[in-house]
């Protein structure tokens, strides 16, 4: 799964989610940093110990936390995941299969994290909007 060239962020999902939380956005993304390091390190350690069933719940989590930002990349990974372990559960084996998947993880939700946390801070100077009030297109 690679997500080279592809937009790792919805930004229209992005901008409906800190509209609709308002004030509470900066915060709701710091959880989001929280729960997403945890979940992270979940999975891996799962992996490590072979357990399926101990990637279930974070890669859950991860994947409702990510899409209510617009990061589809990485909500779509942690699905996968999530299924894959689920299936594993089921079947009573371990999940070496989602090996791959899990390696892809970590990069790509500090990638995703670094871009959402720099849309949010509020100092970081924005582009202009082509075609805005008083520009020309």
């Amino acid at each position: 799964m690679s997500f080279a060239g592809s937009t790792l962020v919805d930004w229209a999902v992005f901008a409906q989610a800190r509209s609709d939380l308002g004030a509470g956005f900066v915060r709701i993304l710091g959880y989001f940093r929280e729960d997403g390091v945890k979940s992270v390190v979940a999975i891996e350690q799962a992996m490590r110990t072979s357990s399926a069933a101990a990637i279930v719940i974070p890669a859950h989590t991860l994947k409702g936390e990510a899409r209510q930002f617009g990061a589809e990349p990485l909500a779509t990974l942690a699905e996968s995941i999530e299924e894959l372990a689920r299936g594993c559960v089921e079947r009573q084996d371990t999940c070496e299969e989602a090996l791959e998947l899990v390696v892809q993880l970590r990069p790509l939700f500090f990638e995703t994290l670094g871009l959402l946390e720099r849309e949010a801070n509020p100092l970081v100077p924005r582009r202009p909007v082509p075609g805005g009030f008083g520009r020309k297109i």
